[in-house]
């Protein structure tokens, strides 16, 4: 069984439905899915937590691939609210939601081995070639950022993959001291700076596990349509989802998931249609 981490809130829908589709078209093991979610209408209207209904149709698609499948959403806004409400990192770059990978510890359910994932990403290959290496004497495994490495550090890690050693991670008290972090000082990166500067250990994985740039590369097992810096025809970024098909294919040049993608149209026009029949 291969167990996997998303987080959002009721928008990222779409992101949950392409990936996990692509995810158990190519995965042949059993995908075990946690959504965390929560309610942060506090800070903005529409940060609503995911459905009952959205988690039930996800879990539908993902049993129609096999049997074993299985989504299920988590609540933690009571966890979030104790540990991160007021910080000086609720507005994070992206969203509050970021911030949940962070609460995987304080999970009873959660299992010692988790692959979280960003989710703006589309798997490529079987990530079962990912899920099996060994981490055993290390907290997580990552790729670098493609940016950040160049800027930061050398070993700076892209948080959009984390192969989590959670009985590790206990040990040591990555998250514990992530948490800390987030609470009192403020930083560009929230999360991902969190985690990186609490690490104890670390392995860092070849690009194939986290591809940011590069998205019709065949021996890709994790492709990240994460934001891009680009210079020409002037300094500018583009951040494209993987639901964006029409810039997908018009910007990026962007192929290789088009299967996947055609079946997320037929099942997304299915949920529409159920939500205006209710």
């Amino acid at each position: 069984m291969i167990n996997i981490l998303l987080c959002g809130n009721e928008k990222v829908f779409d992101g949950a439905l392409t990936e996990l589709i692509s995810i158990t078209n190519r995965t042949k093991e059993a995908v075990n899915c946690y959504l965390f979610t929560m309610d942060a209408t506090n800070l903005k209207t529409e940060y609503t937590p995911i459905t009952d209904k959205q988690t039930e149709f996800l879990d539908k698609v993902v049993k129609s691939k096999n049997k074993e499948n299985k989504v299920t959403k988590i609540d933690v806004t009571d966890l979030y609210e104790k540990e991160f409400k007021g910080s000086e990192n609720e507005d994070a770059y992206c969203t509050p939601y970021t911030l949940l990978r962070l609460l995987a510890d304080l999970i009873p359910k959660i299992p010692d081995k988790l692959l979280y994932l960003d989710i703006d990403m589309m798997a490529g290959g079987d990530i079962s070639q990912l899920y099996n290496i060994d981490i055993s004497e290390y907290e997580y495994a990552a790729v670098k950022e493609k940016y950040g490495c160049w800027i930061i550090r050398p070993d700076y890690i892209n948080a959009g993959m984390l192969l989590l050693n959670m009985k590790k991670i206990k040990e040591t008290k990555l998250l514990e001291k992530a948490r800390e972090k987030i609470r009192k000082k403020k930083m560009l990166f929230a999360d991902q700076d969190a985690i990186f500067w609490s690490t104890t250990k670390k392995k860092i994985l070849p690009r194939i596990y986290n591809e940011q740039s590069k998205f019709n590369k065949k021996d890709t097992v994790l492709c990240h349509f994460s934001k891009r810096l680009m210079f020409f025809p002037y300094p500018h970024t583009e951040n494209y989802k993987q639901w964006n098909i029409e810039e997908v294919h018009k910007v990026l040049k962007c192929y290789a998931f088009d299967e996947d993608l055609k079946e997320y149209l037929e099942y997304k026009k299915e949920f529409d249609e159920r939500r205006e029949n209710v």
